[in-house]
């Protein structure tokens, strides 16, 4: 027997990671639990926090406390901006999706375009002045129906305002997506320098990526150069923490 919530939870936590609740699956009720465990329902309870805390469980109401669906999608690294793939029409997120195995078709990832005055952050990587007009292009992409992550693209107007990123058709820009469209234009992506960290969500990123209590996102930012260093494009991403495993493959530098 146990007595403590740490100790509950940690019974719980070996039992799902063992298998004994399978993704999709229902924990007991709380009071079974209690009796299983010798506790009162409060440090069930407590528990139960805790593993939502970590995204294990997600209180579904009117069923109970759920098992959730960890399926992490692998999220390449450099493999997934090979030129080969999009010059041939294979967009990055669907590299990726390639590579876990999974299906996708152009409609998993909706399209917004605007203008709009570039903050801070996309000035100095764009080497404008803040406030400076940029397009936004604002993607979401789903898997299944649910979304797995964001990605918001900033753009000199000069660079791609004859070009299809600025065509707000939901799905990838046709071609090889925006770096296909970028090639095309004469400003053929060389480098990129990608910076990622995680926080906890804001409330609208909470709404936009259905998120359950306590998970975490992941974000990442990314330069995308030419070979002469031109920066034409900054584009920040908000990954689900539980959809994704970011997998980087290289060779190590002398």
């Amino acid at each position: 027997m146990t007595s403590g919530y740490r100790d509950v939870a940690d019974a719980l936590r070996d039992a799902i990671e063992a298998g004994e609740y399978a993704p999709g699956a229902t924990l007991p009720k709380q009071d079974v639990i209690a009796a299983a465990h010798g506790v009162n329902i409060h440090t069930v309870r407590k528990a139960v926090g805790v593993l939502e805390a970590e995204g294990l469980v997600t209180p579904i109401r009117r069923r109970g406390t759920v098992v959730r669906s960890r399926p992490p999608m692998r999220r390449l690294g450099v493999e997934r901006y090979a030129k080969h793939k999009w010059k041939s029409g294979v967009v990055a997120f669907a590299a990726d999706r390639e590579a876990s195995g999974v299906a996708w078709k152009p409609g998993d990832q909706t399209q917004s375009v605007r203008t709009v005055p570039a903050d801070d952050a996309t000035a100095a990587a764009l080497g404008i002045k803040p406030g400076s007009e940029v397009y936004e292009r604002a993607r979401l992409v789903t898997d299944a129906g649910q979304p797995t992550h964001s990605l918001t693209s900033y753009y000199r107007p000069e660079d791609v305002a004859d070009t299809p990123i600025v065509d707000p058709t939901p799905g990838p820009v046709p071609g090889g997506g925006g770096f296909g469209a970028l090639t095309r234009k004469g400003l053929e992506p060389d480098r990129i320098t990608e910076t990622i960290h995680s926080r906890m969500p804001t409330p609208d990123e909470i709404d936009t990526l259905a998120l359950p209590a306590g998970e975490p996102v992941m974000i990442l930012e990314r330069c995308t150069y030419t070979a002469d260093g031109r920066c034409v494009e900054f584009a920040r991403g908000v990954h689900a923490a539980s959809r994704f495993a970011w997998t980087y493959s290289f060779t190590i530098p002398d």
